[in-house]
């Protein structure tokens, strides 16, 4: 291709991979190569994990950062240097094709002579500028998910008031520190640093999905994986000691197909919500002593990041794990080979503290908690 004139352009030249969901693509990628997704508001675990592939630039088909909230993604590859490029279209996805060489000048995305595609180069400025907007619309969706949370605690309520049907499983898990790791922003990082922890106290492993990579990759053998089997690896379900796969509360299981493909066996829990509540849920209801949770969503930006819809059943499910449920970021601090147990209740208070903001804008969130109060006899 001939670039003459346009030198003073920044130019990238690799092999293109692409795919509609980034974590499936970030399992192809190898350094070097340009990652075309259809990822709007880019969160900041798939951007971490763009990054630690070593792409050389990023093409997106819809807006990197909208500034609906502080999706971090863009940030965090900005600062690895790694060049962006959104809002090509979706007819730029269908003329490219996975393995072909491809060359970025500027804002225009070529392969070998012909031009494909323009998009927009996301800057510095323009990241700072879409961030400053979205810190100006944090109030408005914080509105938009305590009315949704609200709606789904009428629609659902029996995720956090009835027990689960829970079926015989070999792991016991009453009276043991349960540590369940879902695939979410700094999970990996989190995990090595609590690595004291599950030597000494050997807790119950439990992999949310591709969280069971994450264990297996440790050099550690989950006890449970659980979820819908469309994210986790073979050979980690290979090494699990039990499956449980998360079924639509209609009972339709989708990740059964690929157990049974795999000649595997696997119990059913039929349960609404993600199967990061399921995890927690079944801990829960089995009676465990402790809760450590790895990569789980726990304030607004992550319940924003993952979308409202999807995510006003895990605010509820931590409303319901109370006490019990402490966050590995904070236990990484505490614990030096022995968990100085009379801090444990700092961890517990920062936990309750988006609880508490939350009931600070609705009163029907205040009642609501009232009335789980008294089903679950605080009173």
């Amino acid at each position: 291709m001939n670039v003459i004139g346009v030198t003073m352009e920044k130019i990238f030249k690799g092999t293109l991979k692409k795919d509609r969901r980034t974590k499936n693509l970030c399992k192809r990628l190898q350094p070097g190569d340009i990652a075309l997704i259809a990822h709007k508001n880019l969160d900041e675990l798939a951007g971490q994990e763009l990054a630690e592939r070593g792409v050389k630039a990023v093409i997106n088909v819809d807006n990197t950062i909208s500034g609906e909230y502080p999706a971090l993604g863009t940030k965090v590859l900005l600062d690895q240097g790694i060049y962006i490029l959104d809002n090509v279209g979706e007819n730029v996805y269908s003329l490219l094709v996975e393995g072909e060489t491809v060359t970025i000048v500027g804002n225009s995305i070529y392969c070998g002579e012909e031009l494909l595609g323009q998009g927009r180069v996301i800057s510095r400025q323009f990241l700072k500028k879409k961030l400053d907007q979205a810190e100006n619309n944090l109030k408005q969706q914080l509105d938009l998910f305590v009315q949704n949370t609200l709606e789904y605690a009428r629609r659902e309520k029996d995720l956090i008031l009835k027990n689960l049907d829970i079926p015989d499983i070999k792991t016991r898990l009453a009276g043991k520190h349960v540590l369940i790791v879902v695939r979410g922003k700094n999970y990996k990082k989190d995990l090595q640093a609590i690595r004291s922890y599950i030597r000494e106290v050997k807790p119950v492993l439990i992999g949310v999905d591709g969280g069971g990579d994450a264990l297996c990759m440790m050099g550690l053998r989950p006890h449970l994986i659980i979820g819908d089997m469309d994210s986790v690896e073979d050979r980690s379900l290979k090494k699990a000691g039990e499956i449980i796969v998360h079924a639509y509360p209609d009972g339709r299981a989708p990740g059964m197909e690929r157990i049974s493909r795999m000649g595997l066996e696997a119990k059913v829990i039929a349960a609404p919500g993600t199967s990061e509540d399921l995890a927690f849920l079944l801990a829960y209801e089995s009676k465990a002593e402790l809760i450590v949770a790895v990569g789980s969503h726990s304030h607004m930006l992550d319940f924003l990041e993952k979308g409202r819809k999807g995510m006003a059943s895990t605010f509820l499910v931590r409303l319901k794990m109370g006490h019990k449920l402490v966050d590995a970021r904070g236990l990484a601090h505490l614990y030096r080979g022995g968990i100085r147990w009379q801090y444990l209740s700092i961890l517990v208070a920062a936990a309750l503290f988006p609880i508490i903001v939350l009931a600070s804008f609705s009163p029907l969130v205040r009642h609501f908690l009232y009335l789980l109060s008294w089903r679950f006899g605080f009173h």
